[in-house]
């Protein structure tokens, strides 16, 4: 059986709590935050402008090849200008549950976001992780990271902090 592997990404962001909270729970956002090569596209007609508990959002993503994935993830948990999880219903992964935490500091927000997920096909799941989803992951955040300095500015001496 393939083994559950996690990450953990921390940026700091100069802004306040509802500007970030409200960026990061609209659905409509996503493709903003997300590499244009992976031709991510939300795809539901009824997953809203602000996230709650039980909404299903459904997307198209092509992550390996060119070839386009169907993806559908439900927010799980949702508190209010601190935190939301959504977990992967149907896609790419055998286990994919994504916590998002939004803490005020001094000067803006901190944002961790942990995911722990799952690659099908025991071994040959382990070695495509080591191989390049890993990698692969760490890209998308690193994108992230970057959109949300342009979009919100940049912490004085941050940078950015993947942990695997």
């Amino acid at each position: 059986m393939s083994r559950v592997y996690s990450l953990k990404a921390v940026q700091k962001i100069p802004a306040g709590i509802e500007d970030v909270w409200a960026f990061f729970s609209n659905p409509g956002n996503l493709k903003d935050i997300t590499p244009g090569h992976l031709a991510f596209k939300v795809t539901s007609k009824h997953h809203g402008n602000h996230i709650y508990a039980g909404q299903v959002i459904e997307y198209k993503v092509s992550p390996l090849l060119g070839i386009p994935l169907y993806w559908m993830t439900e927010i799980t948990h949702v508190n209010h200008l601190q935190f939301f999880a959504d977990e992967q219903r149907y896609g790419p992964y055998s286990l994919w549950h994504h916590q998002h935490h939004f803490k005020p500091v001094a000067g803006g927000v901190e944002m961790t976001d942990i995911v722990h997920y799952k690659i099908p096909f025991w071994v040959i799941g382990d070695m495509a992780n080591t191989l390049f989803v890993r990698a692969q992951l760490k890209k998308i955040f690193i994108y992230r990271y970057a959109v949300v300095e342009k979009l919100f500015g940049s912490w004085p001496g941050e940078v950015s902090n993947i942990e695997f």
